[in-house]
């Protein structure tokens, strides 16, 4: 995306201006203050404290990972190859940037992997090279990488270690992030990218020029239709991981859950047309559906 002259995008956030070692690359200061603040699960704001710290520290660096993935200035590959390495330093414990440093108590404190990290900066640097997929496993590879790893991540600061765990969360990691590519369509499409499956659109025999229309034409409401479907049939899988957690934990996941299924609300209350606005979800569809899974029995 392209910068604001001024310094600050239009989010009010500063841009990044490529990434040398010797540059500071600043984290949003709260967590209210995040990009995608909206995107944050009302249910997380009532955690603890502590819990909210390390999760603010992590989002932190998912979101200077993203930025430096969309809105770098200068060669983004080579941005995202010198934050790998300074994540690198982060796990030796001499990280050079402060958003790395502010993660290191929570590194210490919740014994994370770096592993989930790298794997969203390859997600990143693979947005530098590929901006279409084929089909529906193409994509869901991507959001192995791009989505799948923050879940994992969140689970670990919650003390959740098991492996079907991981895999439930998985599911609803990938769900967020195909629902998320629903909403924003005409976004993406602006940044030169298509989230959409290129199978689905022929399939419906929309073209790639139809994705430039004011509103949304029936071929490409079909696909966006046909993919927040294919993300419900994960989320409503993935949601039995709600019923395996206690505690904090239990509202947390929950609160995402619940946030994917109002967006889907948002997607089909606007009828699939996802070019003409962007569908957001409403907060009190997130709490009615986050009040149905934390009293849903589960099996």
């Amino acid at each position: 995306m392209t910068p604001a002259p001024t310094g600050r995008d239009t989010a009010g956030r500063p841009v990044l201006h490529g990434f040398p070692p010797s540059r500071v690359v600043s984290p949003p200061a709260t967590l209210e203050e995040k990009k995608h603040a909206e995107n944050f699960p009302v249910a997380l704001r009532v955690l603890p404290a502590a819990l909210r710290r390390d999760l603010g520290a992590v989002y932190n660096v998912v979101r200077v990972i993203d930025d430096l993935g969309d809105e770098a200035e200068g060669d983004r590959t080579v941005a995202l190859r010198a934050f790998r390495e300074d994540l690198e330093r982060a796990w030796r414990g001499d990280p050079r940037e402060p958003v790395l440093r502010a993660l290191l108590p929570t590194i210490r404190a919740r014994g994370l992997d770096r592993e989930p990290f790298d794997r969203l900066v390859r997600a990143n640097l693979q947005d530098q090279e590929v901006s279409r997929y084929p089909d529906q496993a193409a994509l869901r590879e991507y959001c192995a990488l791009s989505a799948d790893p923050v879940g994992r991540i969140v689970l670990r600061i919650f003390g959740v270690r098991s492996a079907e765990a991981e895999r439930l969360s998985d599911l609803v990691c990938t769900a967020l992030q195909l629902l998320e590519h629903c909403q924003d369509v005409a976004e993406d499409r602006w940044a030169g990218r298509v989230y959409l499956p290129q199978a689905d659109l022929a399939g419906f025999g929309a073209t790639e020029g139809d994705l430039d229309a004011v509103s949304t034409p029936p071929a490409v409401r079909h696909a966006v239709e046909l993919q927040t479907r294919k993300a419900l049939d994960l989320l409503d899988e993935g949601a039995a991981l709600v019923g395996r957690l206690r505690g904090w934990a239990r509202l947390a996941i929950g609160g995402y859950v619940a946030g994917g299924l109002a967006t889907a609300d948002a997607l089909r209350r606007a009828e699939w047309d996802v070019l003409a606005v962007t569908p957001r979800p409403r907060k009190q569809d997130v709490l009615v559906h986050l009040v149905k899974l934390l009293t849903k029995r589960h099996r």
